[in-house]
């Protein structure tokens, strides 16, 4: 990584604190990443192609077509504001940019500017970490392209997020997308698949918590869980829920100070979860029961607040995943070149996080909104005045 790049970083995560009045635009930022094309013949910065992809992809654009057709669109008047010299890149720039571009640069960078328009929150920060496969995207041996992403449980914001080789590789991108998060006085939540002691021992390395899903990829573990003399236990938390047809009761029970009688590092609570659901009045009763583990005292996190970590952490199928298909579209995309699926991932995760930045919940209302308002569109990522050209920014 250039060093202009990792100094702006390093600034944007708070080791050189920003001034409040200060707006770092899109553009500088994206004009630190490497462009990887052959100076010969170069029309657009490329700065100012990434700058008008993530705009497109704010204005609810799912496809690299629709990304150029929205710049081609884009009123003369708004060119200088984002670099465009003569006319707007054509369909095939954006496709060359976009599969050549270094992917984790590209998080990196995008994920630093965010920090930027995001409040810092007060006490834990509970971070979801989980993996989605882009469906319809394929690398050049069939595979299909799968990603691991950290959520913000409070904001809603996507943190960073790093390409794997399978689905079956993502125990091993879990320090590797971690690395890029600052843990210290973060709960990282995870599912079953992330219930390793090597994670566990690396987030108390870090400086970091965990509350993980116990199932039964760790038949020991689960089996030293389920022996613990529950029926002795009373419910420390019970909370109801109804919506889709379905109601359902959480029963939480807590036994503290677990680690001499479970093998795994730093525990200190177990929680048992039973949930009792039922579609209609007369309908029996659905028992489902899970465990879940935590390095969290009972003074860090008591069980409501357990209850909400372990019912936060899915907030990052319902407000991430979920959205990036039916409001993207990200499974019936077919990108099949480069980086270019990981890039366009990128891009979604960021236009979603900067909307939520900036109150706007219904990700869905708020696209179809800006694609009507493209200075709206430009005003969230860079200040509301023109200028005749760009020049790149040395944040040495």
């Amino acid at each position: 990584m250039p060093a202009c790049t990792s100094s702006f970083i390093s600034r944007l995560d708070g080791h050189v604190p920003l001034a409040q009045e200060e707006f770092v635009e899109l553009w500088q930022v994206l004009s630190t990443v490497p462009d990887p094309r052959d100076p010969r013949g170069v029309r657009h910065p490329f700065a100012t192609i990434l700058t008008l992809a993530a705009a497109a992809v704010l204005a609810g654009c799912c496809t690299v077509s629709a990304i150029a057709a929205w710049a081609g669109d884009l009123p003369p008047g708004h060119h200088p504001r984002i670099g465009v010299r003569r006319r707007p890149p054509r369909i095939s720039t954006f496709a060359r940019a976009l599969a050549t571009v270094d992917p984790d640069v590209l998080d990196a960078v995008l994920g630093a500017w965010l920090a930027t328009r995001t409040s810092a929150t007060t006490g834990l920060r509970a971070l979801a970490l989980d993996g989605k496969s882009a469906r319809g995207a394929r690398r050049p041996d069939g595979s299909r392209v799968h990603l691991v992403g950290v959520l913000d449980h409070a904001s809603g914001t996507v943190v960073a997020q790093v390409e794997v080789a399978s689905k079956g590789s993502e125990i091993g991108a879990f320090t590797t997308v971690l690395d890029r998060v600052d843990l210290h006085g973060c709960v990282i939540t995870a599912d079953a698949l992330h219930a390793q002691s090597a994670h566990a021992h690396y987030l108390h390395r870090h400086g970091g918590h965990y509350v993980l899903t116990v199932k039964g990829n760790q038949p020991t573990l689960r089996a030293r869980c389920a022996a613990l003399p529950w029926s002795q236990v009373p419910a420390g938390h019970i909370e109801h829920d109804k919506g889709h047809g379905r109601r359902e009761q959480r029963t939480l029970q807590v036994i503290t100070a677990v680690q001499p009688r479970l093998p795994f590092p730093h525990a200190r609570q177990i929680v048992r979860v039973v949930r009792a659901s039922r579609r209609g009045p007369d309908a029996k009763a659905h028992l489902q029961i899970e465990f879940v583990i935590t390095d969290l005292t009972p003074e860090q996190a008591d069980p409501a607040q357990l209850a909400t970590l372990i019912r936060g952490h899915w907030g990052i199928e319902n407000r991430l995943h979920w959205v990036r298909d039916v409001t993207y579209g990200e499974d019936h995309c077919a990108l099949r070149t480069g980086h270019a699926a990981t890039a366009m991932a990128t891009l979604r995760n960021t236009a979603i996080s900067l909307l939520r930045a900036t109150g706007h919940p219904n990700i869905a209302a708020a696209t179809a909104a800006l694609a009507r308002r493209p200075e709206r569109v430009l005003n969230l990522i860079d200040r509301p005045h023109q200028r005749q050209h760009h020049e790149k920014v040395n944040f040495e």
